[in-house]
């Protein structure tokens, strides 16, 4: 009966285990600037990034932000790069990392094809975490997502 009882607690700790949410160490708030935009008219992404402490987010391999397809809005690139969006690097004790405090800015034009009402961009940005204090590296993503309104008008540039 003992073996029985322990062999369902490990069963039941290793389901708890399973299914825990791993934690990230990036955290992004994403936004749309202008929310209401018009068909031509130009605006940008916003993503604020939040690292977890004592976690540091390397600018080599790769530092990469994507976008999912949108009909709506038109980006000059499929993906941005730290060094395309110009992103300060910080060098301490021989490490350099990224300096993530400002928000990140990424310019778009919304389509002439683009449809009224409300849309979502989808993204996620692909990176390498490391943690000096706990020796370790981690090649990650973490998703993200805005929602933005287009009218039915068309923006005319002079």
């Amino acid at each position: 009966m003992k073996k029985f009882g322990l062999l369902l607690v490990l069963c039941f700790a290793f389901f708890l285990l399973c299914w825990t949410e791993v934690k990230k160490p990036l955290k992004i708030k994403s936004s749309i600037s202008p929310a209401r935009l018009s068909k031509a008219q130009e605006g940008k992404v916003v993503l604020e990034l939040v690292v977890e402490k004592g976690i540091t987010i390397s600018p080599q391999p790769s530092f990469i932000i994507e976008f999912s397809p949108s009909e709506e809005l038109v980006f000059p690139k499929n993906f941005f790069t730290a060094s395309d969006l110009e992103i300060e690097t910080i060098e301490k004790n021989g490490q350099e990392y990224l300096d993530l405090k400002k928000p990140i800015e990424i310019p778009f034009t919304v389509s002439t094809e683009a449809k009224q009402g409300r849309h979502a961009l989808q993204g996620k940005i692909k990176y390498f975490a490391c943690s000096t204090q706990e020796k370790w590296c981690l090649k990650s993503a973490s998703e993200f997502s805005a929602s933005f309104y287009t009218r039915q008008i068309i923006i005319k540039k002079r």
